[in-house]
C-alpha cells in the first residue's frame, strides 16, 4: 500500500479486503465515484463514521469498494441499504465475522416466532452473501474457499429452520424428542443436500436441491400412521420460511424435484418408500445424483444409514456392457453435446454449454460410476479432488487432472461474477457489450479481448477432454458384429447384431439397407456413392442405435435420402465430420418437423457445412448481411420471391439447428425467428412496391408500415408460428389517385399492395412459402379493410377499439416498410396506450375474456402450455393488463411478454409472485420453442421421441421427463393462482 493510500486508511482496515481496485472501462470510473458517494451518504446516514471515513479516503480498499459496487447492482443496493455490513469489519475480520455469523445461525433464540425466525434468517444470510462475495471478487480466497463457505451457509440456514419446526413441532405434541438441546437427533425427519449443495460446491446464486425424508420407526414419532402428514407439512414449511420473498428478501430457493417419482410422491417420504423406489425403478441420472448427497439437515445418522442402504444402486461391483451402457445413456439424459471447435463466447451458457461446468462435472462422475464399485476411493461428491483421485488411481493422466481441475474453478469464477451481477440464477455470459464487459472486469481482465480468449480456449480445451473420454469408451471402439446385406436372404449374424443395436425389425432394416446399396435413389445410383456409403453405414447404424428409437430415426433418414440429388459429398462429409452427423441424426430422431424440412427441401442441409454456423449467433445484423448477399443477383420479382423463400426456409432451418444443439437458448431462437420475419416481409413488401409502382405508380406522398402484432410483435416466434399484421398507409392530403400508366384510387392502391403482399408471402409455390399470414387483429377484425389509413387506424383506437383489441396493441411494433411512418404509428399506439384505464375495469375484461376462451377453446391437455389454466395466454393477460394499468417499469416501450413480466410494478405484484410468473413464462417458452421445432402433431407427452424428450429436459435443465411433467404440472398450478389473484374482483 503507498504512502498516500496508507494515510486514508481507517483504523482496522486490515481486517478487510486487500485487493487492488477492479478495472473499469472509462465510462465506469464515473459510476465507480456515484458508488462510493452513495455508500457515503449510507454511512452518515446509518452513523457508521469509520465507514464514512474510509469512503472518504482515497485508498485501495476505498476503490475497490466503489469498484466492486459499480460492477455489481446487487452489491451496491445491499452495502447501500446495510453499510453496517461493512462498518462491523472494523472491529473483526472477514473471516471472523462470518464464523459469529453461522454460531449465530446455530443458536436457538428463546420464544421466536416463524415470522421472527424468517427475519434472522435472511437478515444473516444477507450479510454473509455480501461478504463472502466481496471476499471472492478482492481474491482474498479461493473459489474452493467461497463455494465451502455459501455451501455452509445455506446448511446452516436450513438447519435453522429445521430445528425451529421440530420444536415447534414438539410443543404441539406432535413429535417428543429424544434430545431437547439436540432436537435433529433422532428425531426422523432426513433432508438431503444434493448438486453443488451436497457436493459443497454452491455458487453465488442457486437454488438449493433437497430430498426429504422420514423414518416412521424414528424415537421422535409419536403415531407412526400419521409421519406422512406431518412430516409433509413440515416440508411446506421448510421450503416457504426459506424460500419466500419478503420484505427482508429471501434466504434460498428451495428445489424438491429430485426427490423418486416427484410427479406423484409427497414433498417428504419414508424410507423405506424411497429405498423400493431406487432398488426398483431407479434411473441412471439418479446413480449419478446421489454420488453428491448428503444429510445436512435434520436426523443426520438416519440420513447417513439411508445413503450406506443406497450405496449397491449407485456403486455397481461389476462392470459389463449393460453397465457401460447405463454409462453412455446417462450422457444422452445429461443432455452434452459436442459440435465444431469454434465456440460463441458471448451468450455461451458456462454451465450447460459446450465445454462448460457441466461437461467437467460429468466427466468425473462418469469415471466414478465405472469405477466406484471397486475403487472406494472413487466415491467422493466434490469435483476436483476427484479429478486428482481418478489421476492418483491411474484413470486418468495426471496432466488431464490438473488442466481440468484449473479450467473448473476458472468456469466456476465465471460464473459466480455472471450471478454477481444482480444475485440472479443466471450461468449465461451477456451478450450486450455493457454486461460483457462488466463480467469480464469482475474478472479482473481490462481487456475484454483477453477475457475472451482465455474463456474460448477454456471451452474447447474442456470440450475436447470430454469427446476423448468417450472417443476411448469400450462400447464406441468395439466392432459391430455381422453387417452383411448383399443377397437376397437375411444373414443371422446381421440379423442378430441390428437387434442388439436396438432395431425392433432387423429384417426390414436390412432391405432398407439393402435397397441403398441397389442404387434405387439418385444420391446411391454411381458407385463411387454406393462405396462412401458402404464405408459409412456402421457409423449411420451406431448412429440411428443411439437415438434410442432406430427403426424410426432409419427411415426418416431413408426419406431423406431419397430426396437428394446426388450424395457423395455429402457420404464423404458425414464420414470424416461426426459432430455433423451427430447434428443430422438428432434432427431424424428429435424433430420430425425438421426432418420434414430436410426431406422435402434438402438445400437447407447445406447451411450446416458452413464451418462459422455454431460460432456465428443469428442476429438482425447476421441476417441482413446473409440476405444481402443471398438476393443481391435476383432479377425481377419472381426469382426475387423464390430466391427470398429459400433463404427463409434455409435460415429457419438452422436457426432451429443452433436451438436443437444447444448453440442458443429458447429467448434468443424467439428473437432470431422474429428477426427472419422481419427481414423477410420487409423485403417482400420492398419488391411488391417496386412492381406496383412499374405498373400504377406511386399515390404522391404515400408511404406503408407494416405492424407486426402477436408474438411477431413481442419477438417470440417459433420455427412454425404464423405471423399477425396490419398494413398501414398514409399520404398526401387530396391525393385520391396514384400517378402510373393504371392509376388507381389511393385506397384501392393500398388495398392491392397489401392484398400482393398477402399472396407474395403466404402463396404456396414449388419452393413453399414464406409465412402463414394472419390479419384479424386489423381495426374491425375481417370485416375491416385489409390495409388501414394511419387516421382511420387512430380513430378506430381511439373511439371503438374493445379492451382486448388494446390489449393485444401491448405487442405490436412496426417491423418494415416507411421508418418516419413506422414511428409515427409507434408514437399513435404509445399515445393509445399511455391513457391508463382503471384496473378493476381491465381486471373485469380480463377474466371474461380469459373466461371466453376457457369455454370456446378449451386446453387439449395437460401439454396446451398455452391454453390450460396456468399457462401462456395467462401469462399474456398478465402482461397486456399491467401495460394498460401502467404497471411497468421500464426505461421505454417493451413489447416481449417475458420482458414486461420481468418490468412488472412491486405495486402491481409482489415480488415472489412475479418470480414465479417470470419462472414460468421462461419455463413454456424453453418447452414451446423446442416442441414446435421438433414435432408438427399436438404434442401430449405419450410416447414422446428419446431424443425429443432429451432436448426438452435439457432446455429446461431437468433429470427426468416425470420431472419435468410435474415441473407444468406445479408451475400451472402457481401461475393460475397468481392470475386469480391478480385478476379478483
Amino acid at each position: 500500500m503507498s504512502k498516500a493510500a496508507a494515510r486514508s486508511s481507517a483504523p482496522g482496515e486490515a481486517n478487510w479486503f486487500t485487493r487492488p481496485p477492479l478495472p473499469l472501462p472509462p465510462e465506469g470510473i464515473e459510476a465507480a465515484e456515484r458508488a462510493r458517494e452513495d455508500l457515503l451518504d449510507a454511512a452518515e446516514q446509518a452513523g457508521c463514521k469509520r465507514l464514512q471515513a474510509l469512503c472518504q479516503g482515497s485508498g485501495g480498499l476505498s476503490s475497490f469498494l466503489a469498484s466492486a459496487a459499480s460492477l455489481s447492482p446487487f452489491l451496491h443496493s445491499v452495502l447501500e441499504r446495510r453499510p453496517q455490513i461493512l462498518e462491523a469489519l472494523f472491529d473483526t475480520g472477514v473471516e471472523q465475522r462470518l464464523a459469529r455469523i453461522f454460531d449465530e445461525l446455530a443458536a436457538d433464540v428463546a420464544g421466536e416466532t416463524e415470522g421472527q425466525l424468517m427475519a434472522r434468517l435472511r437478515r444473516l444470510k444477507g450479510e454473509a452473501h455480501a461478504l463472502i462475495g466481496l471476499a471472492d471478487l478482492s481474491r482474498t480466497q479461493a473459489a474452493q474457499e467461497t463455494v465451502r463457505q455459501l455451501s455452509q451457509l445455506a446448511e446452516a440456514c436450513t438447519c435453522a429452520a429445521v430445528r425451529f419446526l421440530l420444536r415447534d413441532a414438539e410443543a404441539s405434541g406432535r413429535l417428543k424428542l429424544p434430545q431437547r438441546d439436540d432436537p435433529q437427533a433422532g428425531c426422523g425427519w432426513i433432508v438431503i443436500g444434493m448438486g453443488k449443495l451436497g457436493a459443497a460446491e454452491l455458487n453465488f446464486s442457486s437454488d438449493i436441491d433437497l430430498i426429504v425424508m422420514f423414518d416412521p420407526e424414528a424415537p421422535a414419532i409419536v403415531d407412526p400412521d400419521e409421519a406422512g402428514d406431518l412430516f409433509v407439512r413440515l416440508t411446506r414449511r421448510l421450503v416457504r420460511i426459506l424460500q419466500d420473498r419478503t420484505g427482508d428478501g429471501y434466504v434460498f430457493r428451495t428445489d424438491l424435484r429430485l426427490r423418486p417419482d416427484p410427479g406423484s410422491t409427497p414433498l417428504a417420504i419414508s424410507v423405506d418408500a424411497a429405498m423400493t423406489y431406487y432398488e426398483g425403478r431407479g434411473q441412471n441420472w439418479e446413480r449419478a445424483a446421489m454420488i453428491k448427497a448428503r444429510p445436512i439437515a435434520g436426523d443426520a445418522a438416519a440420513g447417513a444409514r439411508f445413503l450406506k442402504e443406497l450405496r449397491p444402486f449407485v456403486w455397481r461391483k461389476y462392470m459389463d456392457f449393460a453397465a457401460i451402457a447405463d454409462v453412455h445413456s446417462i450422457k444422452r439424459q445429461i443432455h452434452a453435446h459436442r459440435g465444431h471447435e469454434a465456440v460463441a463466447v458471448r451468450g455461451h451458457n458456462v454451465k450447460l454449454g459446450r465445454g462448460g461446468i457441466r461437461e467437467i462435472e460429468f466427466f468425473v462422475q462418469t469415471q466414478q460410476l465405472i469405477a466406484g464399485g471397486r475403487v472406494p476411493e472413487l466415491r467422493g461428491r466434490e469435483t476436483v479432488p476427484m479429478l486428482d483421485m481418478l489421476a492418483q488411481q491411474k484413470w486418468i493422466e495426471p496432466e488431464t487432472a490438473d488442466v481440468l481441475g484449473k479450467h473448473y474453478w476458472f468456469l466456476r469464477d465465471v460464473e459466480h461474477r455472471i450471478q454477481i451481477v444482480a444475485d440472479e440464477q443466471t450461468h449465461v455470459l451477456p451478450e450486450d457489450d455493457e454486461g460483457f464487459t462488466r463480467v469480464a472486469r469482475l474478472m479482473g481482465f481490462e481487456d475484454e479481448a483477453a477475457f475472451e480468449q482465455v474463456f474460448r480456449s477454456t471451452l474447447v480445451d474442456v470440450e475436447q477432454h470430454y469427446a476423448a473420454l468417450f472417443e476411448t469408451a469400450p462400447q464406441l471402439s468395439s466392432g459391430l458384429g455381422n453387417l452383411v446385406f448383399t443377397g437376397d436372404v437375411d444373414d443371422p449374424g446381421t440379423l442378430e447384431t441390428l437387434a442388439n443395436l436396438g432395431f425392433e425389425r432387423p429384417s426390414d432394416m436390412i432391405r432398407l439397407v439393402r435397397g441403398w446399396h441397389y442404387g434405387r435413389y439418385r444420391a446411391t445410383r454411381s458407385a463411387e456413392a454406393r462405396e462412401r456409403l458402404t464405408e459409412l453405414t456402421p457409423a449411420l447404424l451406431r448412429a440411428f442405435s443411439r437415438a434410442g428409437r432406430p427403426d424410426e430415426t432409419a427411415v426418416r433418414f431413408d426419406g431423406f435420402l431419397a430426396g437428394l440429388p446426388a450424395g457423395i459429398q455429402l457420404f464423404s462429409l458425414l464420414q470424416n465430420n461426426q459432430p455433423l452427423l451427430d447434428m443430422l441424426m438428432a434432427v431424424m430422431s428429435a424433430a420430425p418437423r425438421l426432418a420434414e424440412t430436410i426431406t422435402r427441401s434438402p438445400h437447407v442441409f447445406d447451411g450446416l457445412l458452413d464451418p462459422r454456423l455454431l460460432s456465428e449467433l443469428p442476429s438482425r445484423d447476421y441476417l441482413a448481411g446473409r440476405l444481402h448477399v443471398f438476393l443481391e443477383a435476383a432479377t425481377g420479382l419472381e426469382e426475387a420471391l423464390d430466391r427470398l423463400r429459400i433463404f427463409t426456409a434455409e435460415q429457419r432451418f438452422l436457426i432451429g439447428m443452433r436451438l436443437l444443439t444447444g448453440l442458443i437458448d429458447a429467448g434468443r431462437a424467439g428473437r432470431a425467428f422474429s428477426h427472419l420475419a422481419d427481414l423477410a416481409i420487409g423485403h417482400a413488401l420492398s419488391v411488391v412496391q417496386a412492381e406496383m409502382e412499374a405498373k400504377h405508380g406511386s399515390v404522391p406522398g404515400g408511404r406503408v408500415a407494416i405492424l407486426g402484432m402477436g408474438k411477431l410483435g413481442s419477438r417470440e416466434l417459433t420455427a412454425s408460428s404464423d405471423v399477425d399484421l396490419i398494413l398501414i398507409y398514409d399520404h398526401d392530403e387530396g391525393a385520391e389517385w396514384s400517378d402510373g400508366a393504371k392509376p388507381l384510387a389511393s385506397s384501392q392502391y393500398f388495398a392491392r399492395l397489401t392484398q400482393r403482399l398477402i399472396a407474395a408471402l403466404s402463396a404456396p409455390t414449388a419452393q413453399g412459402i414464406l409465412y402463414e399470414l394472419d390479419l384479424r387483429l386489423r381495426p374491425s377484425g375481417n370485416k375491416g379493410p385489409v390495409a388501414t389509413h394511419i387516421a382511420a387506424f387512430r380513430s378506430y383506437q381511439e373511439r371503438d377499439a374493445w379492451t382486448w383489441e388494446h390489449m393485444a396493441l401491448t405487442r405490436a411494433r412496426a417491423v418494415a416498410g416507411d421508418e418516419s411512418l413506422g414511428h409515427r404509428l409507434v408514437e399513435t399506439i404509445d399515445a393509445v396506450l399511455i391513457n391508463k384505464r382503471p384496473l378493476g375495469e381491465l381486471r373485469k375484461a380480463a377474466r371474461e375474456m380469459r373466461a371466453l376462451l376457457e369455454e370456446e377453446k378449451p386446453p387439449r391437455d395437460e401439454w396446451d402450455l398455452k391454453l390450460m389454466p396456468g399457462g401462456l395466454i395467462d401469462l399474456e393477460f398478465i402482461a397486456q393488463v399491467a401495460v394498460l394499468a401502467g404497471a411497468v417499469e421500464s426505461q421505454g416501450r417493451v413489447t416481449g411478454t417475458g420482458e414486461i413480466l420481468r418490468c412488472l410494478s412491486p405495486a402491481f405484484v409482489e415480488p415472489g409472485s412475479r418470480e414465479v410468473l417470470v419462472r414460468g413464462h421462461d419455463l413454456y417458452t424453453a418447452l414451446t420453442q423446442v416442441i414446435r421445432l421438433c414435432v408438427t402433431e399436438p404434442f401430449d407427452g405419450e410416447g414422446v421421441l428419446p431424443g425429443l424428450s432429451d432436448l426438452l429436459l435439457r432446455a429446461t435443465d431437468l433429470p427426468d421427463f416425470t420431472v419435468l411433467e410435474a415441473h407444468v404440472a406445479q408451475t400451472a398450478v402457481a401461475v393460475r393462482s397468481v392470475f386469480n389473484e391478480l385478476m379478483k374482483a
